[in-house]
């Protein structure tokens, strides 16, 4: 709401009154067909190309909201009934990227990139991916405490945050508890950082680990990275606005990782549109309220697959325990899912849901990563 005096300004009343108030009143008694009629009279109603009138997450509510009814009338699963909108009946599961290490605006900035991620390379299963999480995540628990003294207090999506030396430093002690919880790096687990440049990009450069680096050397440092340890996604490796280095990054690393796109893209057609034919990225990472309709993410998701992308979908870092984000990564057939760590009621709410799903279908996992 912007009330420092309130939640230091994150509540949310504004967007509830828009919703219970003029939403409200535009809506009822009015017949609507179907989804993505609701959701242009939505966006027609806010009347702004950046949905600021209304408000996203207040037009994404309603989005949700009717979507669910819709759902709940035909008796079927959301993720049934989602798949109205792409037109193709869901058949696997995500592979699942766990938060294990924060840092940046997750973790107060002890560290420049914002996480490192574990993903479950070998589990044919969620319920076999998660138990690996657990384990691996408990190893790297115990991991730094002997080093850095620090019990596994946690970030806001509940990833680990001692307060390592260096990103690389960071990097070998999640391969280190990877081999401690006994699987085989590379092989059974693998890695995927999500770098968040933008927040350490000042004044044409960026400030990385105690240097100042240009585009170019950004681009070798994380190659460097991928090559030395078991990474498979790098995402937002340069800052948002840096458009004529993403193509140079997506050729040096796209051989051995995806090149993922959350600030560079915001789920915008025309962002990714532009991010295609400047071949700048080739995987998305599909947040919802970015865009604020459901009918516009599976237009963004439609975008990325017609390019030959991989698609991610992920949660945000201020989520509640609605767990409608699995039945949409199910019902948008996403490669990946990012929810966060497994230590959170609101992040663990959505795991719960992928393994009710699994227990229904027996739907594989996708088969990813190809390393």
């Amino acid at each position: 709401d912007g009330d420092a005096g309130r939640y230091r300004g994150l509540g949310c009343r504004r967007a509830v009154a828009n919703v219970n108030g003029p939403i409200a009143e535009f809506l009822y008694h009015r017949c609507v067909s179907g989804q993505r009629e609701l959701d242009r009279l939505l966006i027609e109603l806010d009347g702004t190309p950046e949905k600021s009138h209304l408000g996203a997450n207040a037009i994404l509510a309603v989005s949700l909201a009717f979507a669910r009814a819709e759902a709940a009338s035909l008796g079927v699963e959301l993720y049934e009934h989602l798949a109205s909108l792409t037109g193709q009946a869901p058949r696997t599961l995500p592979r699942m990227t766990i938060n294990l290490f924060s840092g940046g605006k997750h973790a107060g900035g002890q560290l420049a990139i914002q996480d490192i991620l574990i993903v479950p390379a070998a589990a044919a299963s969620i319920d076999e991916g998660l138990a690996t999480a657990y384990a691996v995540y408990q190893a790297a628990a115990e991991l730094i405490y002997r080093k850095y003294k620090m019990r596994p207090l946690r970030a806001d999506e509940g990833g680990l945050a001692p307060a390592f030396p260096s990103t690389e430093a960071a990097l070998a002690d999640a391969v280190a508890a990877i081999d401690a919880a006994g699987f085989k790096p590379g092989r059974d687990v693998a890695l995927a950082i999500d770098i968040a440049a933008s927040h350490f990009y000042n004044d044409g450069l960026y400030h990385l680990d105690g240097d100042r680096l240009d585009a170019n050397l950004v681009i070798e440092r994380i190659l460097r990275w991928v090559k030395a340890f078991p990474i498979v996604s790098v995402e937002d490796g340069l800052a948002e606005e840096d458009w004529a280095n993403w193509p140079n990054l997506c050729r040096a690393i796209s051989p051995y990782a995806l090149v993922l796109g959350d600030d560079l893209l915001c789920t915008n057609p025309r962002r990714i549109e532009r991010a295609v034919a400047n071949q700048a990225a080739n995987a998305l990472l599909l947040k919802v309220n970015q865009i604020g309709t459901l009918s516009e993410a599976a237009d963004a998701l439609r975008l990325a697959r017609a390019a030959g992308w991989s698609v991610t979908i992920s949660a945000r870092s201020g989520e509640t325990e609605d767990n409608w984000l699995a039945d949409l990564a199910v019902d948008f057939s996403g490669d990946q899912i990012k929810i966060g760590s497994i230590t959170q009621s609101e992040r663990v709410a959505k795991y719960n849901r992928l393994l009710e799903i699994e227990g229904q279908r027996r739907w594989p996992v996708t088969r990813w990563p190809n390393r």
